[in-house]
């Protein structure tokens, strides 16, 4: 099928040809069933045949298959309307613009429906939208619409060419923020959103949309001020409030994040939403019995909201009644009405709930579908990381680094733990964050961010793409490079000489490391790979590890990431440190004198006793490290060995015998 085919279709739509239309769909269909465009277009030309009960069908189907496409819900409208059931249209319609803010027509259809019941006040409001979308320049418009389909570098064009021509147009400055998040080049997104602060500070979203992307720099304190300085303009806001708690809980002032999600509560009692944020807080603060207290009211008052659910079982250590499982089971029903993405936690919830239970084969189900409909929302091409790890080491040789020596900022600060999600990385974080010399820190995106902004640079004109251009960077750059990530990440440290950076997917830019910060440490945190890949399949990562949501997929990233890591172990010798769990939970002491002797730092018996050191922990492990080592999960994936076959032969045969994995 090529983008010719469903332009003749489209031709052929426009001129209402819908029976030729129809027939010239059916071959790209055959070899392409699962094409958005082309079930989309189905749709719309059975719909205009009259037989909405068949384009409701295919919308079932395009709905299952890319769950946030807006315009499959507004066609979903359109068939309602024709049907006579507004009830279901306006449901649609609704859906629709919330995945995709710019589809007039579901504004449109909204008003239609409010207006003609009396509804005059929400009747006005979808008005206002609609009147803020009649206002945008077409391109603009044509930028968010892109963007809500997913089609982002797209979306980048035609919204830089917009702002050549108007380089102070607030919207369009947002607009191309909102896109550099995505792609993250989020210091890009910070100065065009704080330039479109200062130039309209009455736009309520923008300075919204400046303290997100603070915060995913992690610049929290900046982003409790921001957040601050919003609330005083309305200080009785619930939104603004509960953005100032979210904000205070980032700067690890829990305290005070209690205090105003406590204030919202006054104002809006029992809101499902603030109580799960509460129960997050409460959580990383160590607070377990609390937590469980206020995740559970957020569940008396919407009994299906999926993420509390799923909060409780992300406690780990939490295990769910009898009562809440049936719950779960009425809630999670394929017929239900329960937004998706509720849907998608309640499925990982009963996963550990029959986990619990030791039922291991419904379990497995529970998170078989729950990863099947994060899939579904994932772009994620697990090929083409394939290929972008082995440009690392095509790139990335022992000639390359010799004739780089000397190279980039000789602070030895830092420690990098990295690898996979779920290969005991927050473990080793925990057991080196209680010596005195050394900070724990977060999963610091600086590294990652620098990669983003080479890759940006290679995509212009004649530039080589990255990691190639990493050979173009000169003494200067990667001296620079280094400083900048010492400064930026200084905000994290509480003034010992040493800090770590937990970003799992560090290991993806050992080479960039070595280049900026010769003389930083990195620890290779490595897990059994069956164990490992499983952990992280049945984890639902809150965003990015979008390798995780199939066993074929992680398996291959597995097997990539050893791969690269072999390299690196190759042409850097010594620079990395690898670490297994196994090695750790057996024999604890020794393994915390070798991690210790690598990163130059004398013994301390605190180490040991990692687990008494109290810290705000926010990864999925938070309860499980706040243990002494045990050897109970070490084996653990072989309960659903049975259906893991995917996994093993994606993995392949080097990764199983390393581990004599039958």
């Amino acid at each position: 099928m090529t983008p010719e085919d469903l332009s003749s279709v489209q031709e052929k739509i426009v001129a209402k040809r819908f029976d030729e239309a129809l027939r010239s769909l059916a071959p790209i269909l055959e070899t392409a069933p699962e094409d958005p465009d082309a079930l989309y277009m189905n749709a719309v030309c059975h719909r205009y045949q009259g037989d909405c009960e068949a384009a409701l069908g295919v919308l079932g189907r395009l709905k299952s298959l890319h769950p946030e496409h807006g315009r499959a819900y507004q066609e979903e409208g359109h068939n309602y309307r024709d049907l006579g059931r507004p009830d279901d249209a306006l449901l649609a319609y609704s859906r629709a613009c919330r995945f995709n803010p710019a589809l007039e027509a579901s504004w449109r259809g909204q008003f239609t429906i409010l207006s003609s019941r009396g509804l005059h006040a929400q009747a006005e409001q979808v008005k206002a939208q609609l009147e803020r979308l009649g206002s945008l320049p077409r391109s603009l418009l044509a930028v968010t619409d892109l963007i809500a389909q997913g089609r982002i570098l797209k979306a980048e064009d035609i919204c830089r060419q917009f702002l050549k021509k108007v380089p102070d147009h607030v919207e369009g400055m947002r607009l191309l923020a909102s896109i550099g998040s995505r792609l993250g080049v989020l210091d890009d997104a910070e100065f065009l959103l704080e330039s479109a602060a200062k130039l309209a500070p009455d736009n309520i979203q923008v300075r919204i949309d400046y303290i997100q992307v603070l915060r995913k720099r992690q610049k929290f304190e900046r982003a409790c001020e921001e957040a601050q300085r919003l609330l005083e303009t309305s200080p009785d806001n619930p939104q603004f409030l509960s953005l100032y708690a979210i904000e205070s809980m980032q700067t690890g002032d829990y305290e005070t994040a209690l205090e105003v999600f406590d204030d919202v509560l006054e104002k809006m009692p029992r809101d499902p939403g603030t109580l799960t944020s509460k129960g997050h807080a409460l959580k990383t603060r160590g607070d377990y019995d609390a937590a469980v207290e206020t995740y559970r009211a957020a569940l008396a008052s919407q009994p299906g909201h999926g993420e509390a659910y799923y909060s409780l079982a992300n406690l780990k250590v939490y295990s769910f009644s009898a009562s809440e499982v049936s719950a779960m089971e009425e809630q999670v029903q394929e017929t239900s009405d329960l937004p998706y993405m509720d849907r998608v936690y309640l499925h990982f919830a009963l996963g550990k709930a029959y986990e619990d239970q030791e039922n291991f084969e419904k379990s497995f189900k529970c998170y078989a579908r729950g990863n099947e409909l994060k899939k579904a929302q994932s772009r994620y091409d697990a090929d083409q990381m394939t290929e972008d790890l082995a440009a690392q080491q095509e790139v990335c040789t022992a000639e390359f680094f010799a004739a780089r020596a000397g190279y980039g900022e000789d602070a030895p600060d830092p420690v990098f733990i990295l690898g996979l999600p779920r290969a005991g990385s927050t473990l080793l974080e925990q057991i080196l964050s209680s010596h005195s010399q050394v900070d724990g820190t977060l999963e610091l995106p600086n590294i990652l961010s620098l990669s983003q902004r080479l890759r940006r640079l290679g995509r212009g004109g004649d530039n080589k793409p990255y990691p190639e251009n990493l050979a173009e960077l000169s003494r200067e750059d990667c001296t620079r490079f280094g400083q900048e990530f010492m400064r930026d990440t200084r905000i994290h440290r509480q003034g010992a000489p040493f800090f770590i950076d937990k970003m799992p997917n560090n290991f993806r830019h050992i080479g960039l490391i070595k280049l900026i910060l010769p003389n930083a440490k990195i620890i290779d945190a490595r897990r059994h790979p069956m164990a490992c890949c499983f952990s992280g399949y049945k984890q639902l990562f809150a965003e990015g590890q979008e390798f995780t949501y199939s066993l074929e997929d992680i398996g291959q990233y597995y097997r990539d990431y050893v791969q690269l890591m072999d390299h690196w172990d190759k042409v850097l010798p010594g620079f990395v440190l690898r670490v297994m769990n196994e090695d750790v939970v057996e024999d604890l002491e020794a393994q915390v004198r070798g991690i210790l002797e690598f990163c130059n730092l004398p013994f301390e018996e605190a180490c040991l006793e990692f687990h008494r050191t109290r810290r705000n922990i926010r990864t999925p492990s938070s309860e499980q490290v706040r243990q002494p080592v045990n050897r109970s999960g070490l084996e653990y994936w072989l309960n659903y060995e049975p259906w893991l076959e995917p996994l093993k032969d994606r993995l392949g045969t080097n990764n199983c015998h390393r581990f004599a994995i039958e």
